[in-house]
């Protein structure tokens, strides 16, 4: 149309010289690399995603959402330079479905993994997909846990299953396994940085998915976190020895209890047969122990084997009460929690100071999760499932330089079903209308406050009825001050 509009108006003397300017400038640089130009810092200024994400990390075991048992200093940087989320909710309080609803932006229902054991269906829509399809680079290294291959990965190295503590394999993506040598939230923190550092391609944004094992079941820290309690009594919380009086008889029926439910060898870490099966439960011995190399192992025995020992003395001899053993098992297990933990705090502290070291932190969003919250003693309860707030609340840690505040604090209800609108929203692409979450875009760039069409309930629903723990299924609506949960085995 242009040249139309020129060869119609001009003199042919003239036109003939535009035209050999026109293609003196494309020939040689002047007007293709302009229009690329004004395209790619447009594509440059799209932030990075790091994504940390951890399995059963407890809010009361996070500084910056008020611990009185531990301290995260990594953690809450995170916090005190960009958000947290007070009100943050899990869909499905469960690992699999929990990262299904991340992945797709949907509820269990819809996306078709309700609970552990299903097999994702990779073929769905999914934001590493959509972001690929907008030119981000995507990779996810450590626990994935959904019984298929990661697909919408530009890169991707997952542990099978759930995944070991010590000496860990991963399934590479041609399917074969490697084995490292060390502790897994280490590695994971090491092939992440090795990513970033070697394998990107360093002109395109990317999207970052680094997830660990920890501090999931069977809470074995690494060593150099052996003796990070030694000698301190961590406090009990009040509902310890909860005897659920005048409620549900469900609650009853949960196999979840620090007093009954709490395996000699995986769970507590002592070698051989239980010697007090009424106790500490039988047979499911230590794996973590086997996998060892004889290092490993002579440290590990220096850090628990004082204490097995005494306690067995003292049990033979008739020294302690049902009371004191629970006692005895919350600090060993708290104990244990808290190892993970602290590892994945540290993880954390290295890729910021990564970031930093390299200029990436200025045009990175950094967001620390978790699949769900978790029960460190409360109402006598370890792991999760239930709809109260231990395990329905999740943290939501965000860093976003020029756009959220440092020291926000954010009562807004979100979910998990709500990062892949947001994550779509940050990169540019369309959202598709089939997602069922929000993105959260809007109201991080105003101060992280809900606005008057943000919803004002979120729904949850369980679906592994007389399963492990037998928690029983069931779904509910919380609002701000009120939640209503339907049991159909109520009673």
């Amino acid at each position: 149309m242009n040249q139309l509009l020129v060869s119609r108006h001009i003199p042919h003397a003239t036109r003939r010289h535009v035209a050999f300017v026109l293609i003196a400038f494309a020939l040689f640089g002047g007007l293709l690399p302009q229009i690329t130009s004004a395209d790619e810092p447009a594509k440059a200024k799209r932030p990075n995603i790091v994504f940390v994400f951890s399995d059963d990390h407890a809010l009361q075991a996070i500084g910056a959402y008020g611990s009185k048992i531990n301290k995260t200093p990594n953690l809450d940087r995170i916090a005190s330079e960009g958000a947290v989320f007070h009100n943050s909710f899990c869909a499905n309080s469960i690992c699999g479905p929990s990262r299904a609803c991340i992945l797709t932006g949907k509820h269990s229902h819809i996306n078709g993994f309700l609970r552990n054991g299903n097999r994702f269906d990779g073929s769905q829509v999914t934001f590493p997909k959509l972001l690929q399809d907008v030119g981000y680079q995507t990779a996810l290294i450590g626990k994935w846990h959904l019984g298929t291959d990661p697909v919408g990965f530009n890169h991707w190295e997952i542990l099978p299953g759930q995944g070991n503590y010590y000496n860990p394999d991963f399934i590479q993506m041609d399917r074969s396994r490697k084995r490292y040598t060390g502790y897994v939230t280490d590695i994971i923190t090491e092939n992440t940085v090795d990513w970033l550092e070697n394998t990107r391609d360093k002109d395109a944004p990317f999207v970052l998915m680094c997830q660990h094992k920890a501090p999931h079941r069977n809470w074995s820290p690494p060593p150099r976190h052996f003796d990070l309690y030694k000698g301190v009594e961590v406090p009990e919380p009040e509902s310890l020895f909860d005897d659920y009086e005048g409620r549900s008889k469900l609650l009853h029926e949960s196999e979840m209890s620090l007093a009954n439910h709490f395996y000699w060898g995986h769970d507590m870490k002592f070698h051989g047969e239980s010697l007090f099966p009424e106790h500490f439960l039988p047979r499911l011995g230590n794996g973590e122990y086997r996998r060892m190399n004889d290092e490993q192992k002579a440290a590990w025995d220096a850090a628990y084997e004082p204490e097995n020992q005494k306690l067995i003395a003292d049990m033979q001899a008739g020294k302690l009460s049902s009371k004191d053993i629970t006692k005895w098992k919350y600090q060993r297990y708290i104990k244990d929690y808290l190892g993970t933990v602290q590892a994945v705090d540290d993880s954390v502290g290295e890729l910021l100071a990564y970031l930093d070291e390299t200029g990436l932190a200025e045009n990175t969003i950094v967001i620390y999760s978790s699949d769900q919250g978790f029960y460190l003693g409360e109402h006598g309860w370890y792991d999760k499932r239930w709809m109260f707030e231990e395990s329905l609340r999740m943290p939501f840690l965000i860093r976003w330089p020029g756009v959220i505040e440092p020291g926000t604090e954010s009562t807004a209800p979100i979910q998990n079903i709500d990062y892949a609108p947001t994550f779509l929203e940050v990169a540019g692409a369309e959202i598709p209308e089939a997602i069922q979450g929000r993105s959260m875009v809007s109201m991080m760039k105003d101060g992280c406050r809900a606005s008057s069409t943000w919803r004002d309930a979120v729904y949850y629903a369980y679906y592994e009825n007389a399963a492990v723990h037998m928690v029983p299924v069931h779904d509910g609506v919380r609002t701000e001050r009120y939640k209503l949960m339907f049991f159909p085995r109520g009673r």
